[in-house]
This record gives structure tokens, sequence and C-alpha cells, in this order.
């Protein structure tokens, strides 16, 4: 029998609460008192209740008083075993109690069934404990310096073929869908390589427009350009004896194409206004979620710059296509998104990771990840359930639903700025927050870039 504790000093109130309580089989004590609270919940009073019912305002310490002492006590994290009482409207006590790490709270005067379901549903958050902690025993222990995660067939032939190619001096294009992990897989053949004393150099090349990418790549002297003050080395320069990753190399243009294809061949490069050619030692891997063989024939890549990156090709699945990695990876991201410093990993329900396993995850990884830093905070460390995850907005980069707005009666004005909003919002999400980089990603000039982004408030 769970045992419960009604915390008020309000003698009818608590009449009221130990009639419904006791009538469903609980077995429920009384305090008028919140340090009453705090002596049933350390074991001064003998054994320690299952879960409180109280009040915010109690006379000797108030239900805030008692959380904070409480909350200071919960080393492990997680949420309180207990349910607050609040009066009607006193939504910045009730927004400071879950801070404080209260379970749920209820407003007065509360209605009674309302009562009865958030104690049943916290009981039954503290019945999936178990069967969390199976699965967990089942995933067993995961190596700490792993770095990319999953034991699919899929992914096992990724990891023969990085084990094959990573300690060679070859160039290696990762292909795959976005937030499919290629930035893991060239971080991994830098460390296993024989350029793993020097530099991994990383150069994301959808972020920058034209002019500034080439500056990035290869460097510039001084008064090459207005603003070019001093001699600038390149990515590539610093990438010496080392490894340089090219993300997103097939959004550079042809210009800038030709010029990293003299690189590859000659292993050679002028800085921008420079004509003293620099010569440099470095290993390239690129990466691209566009199918190149499909832009060599558009005319948008050239054929001889593929074929020299081209030199060993890794493919990375799509999420969806290695669901069996789901609960691993779901693993690793509980343990790196805590719900609060210093607190221990949130756990998941069976019943949320069978959701999460249904899902076709168009956003793949990253998508995944997001959708578990959410939970974790929504469940304050405690138990992921079903109700925590949200798939609708774990990734903003979904398509919007035309017909589903039309027939919500969105007009084609409002449909617009969606699409435009999540483009903003995107783009800003790719170049990491450059505002320059951005509006020439979306073909904009700054103004109009700066008045569209301050229209939707981003």
């Amino acid at each position: 029998m769970q045992r419960m504790l009604v915390a008020d000093d309000d003698a009818s109130i608590r009449s009221v609460l130990r009639d419904l309580l006791e009538d469903e089989g609980y077995d429920v004590d009384e305090t008028e008192s919140g340090a009453g609270v705090l002596s049933a919940l350390t074991g001064k009073n003998g054994s320690i209740p299952d879960l409180v019912v109280m009040d915010i305002r109690m006379p000797d310490k108030t239900g805030i008083e008692v959380l904070r002492e409480l909350s200071a006590m919960n080393k492990g994290g997680g949420a309180l075993p207990i349910v607050v009482m609040t009066a009607f409207g006193t939504s910045s006590v009730a927004i400071e109690a879950m801070q404080l790490g209260a379970y749920d709270y209820i407003t007065k005067p509360f209605n009674l069934d309302e009562v009865l379901v958030t104690i049943q549903r916290y009981f039954e958050r503290m019945a999936l404990s178990e069967q969390v902690q199976e699965l967990s025993t089942r995933l067993g222990e995961r190596d700490p310096n792993e770095i990319i995660i999953g034991n699919s067939q899929p992914m096992q032939e990724v990891y023969k073929t990085v084990g094959r190619v990573a300690r060679s001096d070859a160039t290696v294009l990762i292909t795959g869908e976005t937030g499919t992990g290629k930035e893991l897989v060239a971080t991994v053949l830098h460390r296993s390589s024989s350029y793993r004393a020097g530099q991994l150099v990383k150069v994301n090349c959808a972020a920058l427009p034209e002019t500034l990418l080439e500056s990035e790549l290869f460097g510039h002297e001084k008064g090459a350009f207005t603003g070019a003050v001093n001699q600038r080395k390149g990515r590539f320069e610093m990438a010496n004896k080392g490894t340089i990753f090219l993300d997103e190399v097939g959004e550079m243009t042809l210009s800038t194409q030709k010029k990293l294809l003299r690189v590859l061949q000659e292993r050679e490069f002028d800085r921008v206004g420079g004509s003293v050619p620099v010569k440099v030692d470095t290993r390239v891997i690129s990466a691209t979620n566009k199918v190149l063989p499909q832009e060599v024939e558009s005319g948008r890549f050239r054929e001889d710059l593929y074929y020299r990156l081209n030199v060993i090709s890794i493919y990375l699945p799509a999420l969806r296509d290695r669901l069996d990695d789901v609960p691993l990876l779901v693993e690793h991201f509980l343990s790196k998104h805590r719900a609060s410093a210093g607190s221990g990993p949130s756990r998941i329900s069976q019943g949320a990771m069978r959701t999460l396993m249904e899902y076709d995850w168009p956003g793949n990884v990253r998508q995944l990840e997001n959708a578990i830093e959410r939970a974790a905070v929504l469940s304050q460390g405690g138990v992921i359930t079903e109700d925590h995850i949200d798939l609708s907005g774990a990734d903003s980069r979904r398509f919007v639903d035309v017909a589903q707005q039309i027939r919500k009666g969105t007009t084609l004005r409002d449909l617009l700025g969606d699409v435009e909003r999540q483009a903003l919002s995107e783009a800003l999400t790719q170049t990491d927050g450059d505002r320059v980089a951005a509006a020439s990603l979306l073909g904009l000039d700054i103004p109009e870039f700066q008045s569209r982004f301050s229209a939707f408030n981003l």
C-alpha cells in the first residue's frame, strides 16, 4: 500500500483529501506544517511517505521554503515526491515550485478527480523506473571514447570502410543526408590517420559566400582587398601536416572548385592577392548531402574535382535505415543532455522508446538529439514518457504541410510567411548565426535580410 502525506494548515482540506485518498486505497498521514513535511521526507518520523500533497501557504515554513531545503539535499536531481497546492492565479509560485523540483501542482479550489489523476500519474511514473533500469542494463556500457554510435548492420559497413582507410593518406568523400553524422566520421578518420599529430581544420563551405570562402580557404596578402590590413593564413595552411574537412563541398561555386582542384593536384595554392605558391601537406576529407554525380551532370560541379575528392567514398545511412541504433543513441544523448547542471541522466520508458523506434526521422540523428534534449528538460531529469516526446517540433527544417494548412483555413500570406520564417531560421542555423553569410545563402542583401529578420522577431 502506498503511503501519502497531506500537508495543509486547514484541517477541513486535510480531512477532505484524507477521505478521498483512503477511499482509493492509500495509507494517509497528515501534517499542518512545513516542518512536518521535512521531518517525514528525511525519515525523522519513521517510514518515509511515497508522495506528499503539500499546500504552498503554511504558518511555519512555506511550501517554497520546504522545496528549497529539499532541493538542496536532492543531489541526484530529478523530481521530488511532492505535489503542491497553490491558489488559483499564482503562476509565478507554481513555476518556482516546478523549478525547485516539485513533481506537479494543482490549483485551489481543486477538482477531486484532478487530484486523483495527478497522483495516479506520479505512481505510474515511478512504476516505470524498474522497466527503465532493465532497459538500461540491457543496453550495457558503452566505451566513452566512441563518438560514432550504432551497432546496426549498415553502421558495421561504415566501420569496416573507416577501418580500412583511416591510416591511409587517401582523400575521402563522405556522403549522406543532413544530420547523419558526417563530421563525426571525419573526426574519427583524422584521429586514426598518420596526420593525427596535426590539426583537424573544419570549413563549412555553405556558410560563406564565394569571396569570403576563397580567403578563408587560401588566406590573403596584405592589401589584397579593402580591409585586408595584414597577411592572413587560410585554413589549408592551418591544416598543414594535419587534415582539412570541407563540409557541404557541393555548395562551392565553380570558380572556387577550380582552385580547390589545383590544391588536390599540385599540393599548392596562391593566397588571395599573392603570387608566390604556398606548399601544403594536408589530408582532405569532404562531405556533402548532395548527389554529386547529378550535380556533375547538371553542370554545377566539376567532374574532374569529383573524381579527385571521391578516391574513397563513405556513405552514411539515414537513421530510418538503422532504427536498431535508436536505443543506443538515446542513451548517449540522455547522458549528454542533463536536465540541469550536476543532475544525473534522465531515464526513458519502454513506451517512449517504442514511439521513437516507430518514427522515420527525416532530420536523422540531429533531429533525434533535439527531441531527447527537449524531453530531458520536460521530464526534469526523471523518467521520460510518451508525453515528453514531441516529434512535431523536433526538427525546424521539416516542410510545411500545405494541404493541411489550407484545410485549417490558413491564408496564402500566412503560409508564405511561415515558409519565409523557416528559411531565415535555417540559414542562420547553417551559418552559426552569421547574418552576412545567411543573407548570402538566401540571395538577399544585408538591409533586406535585416528587415525580414526583424519582421519575424527571430
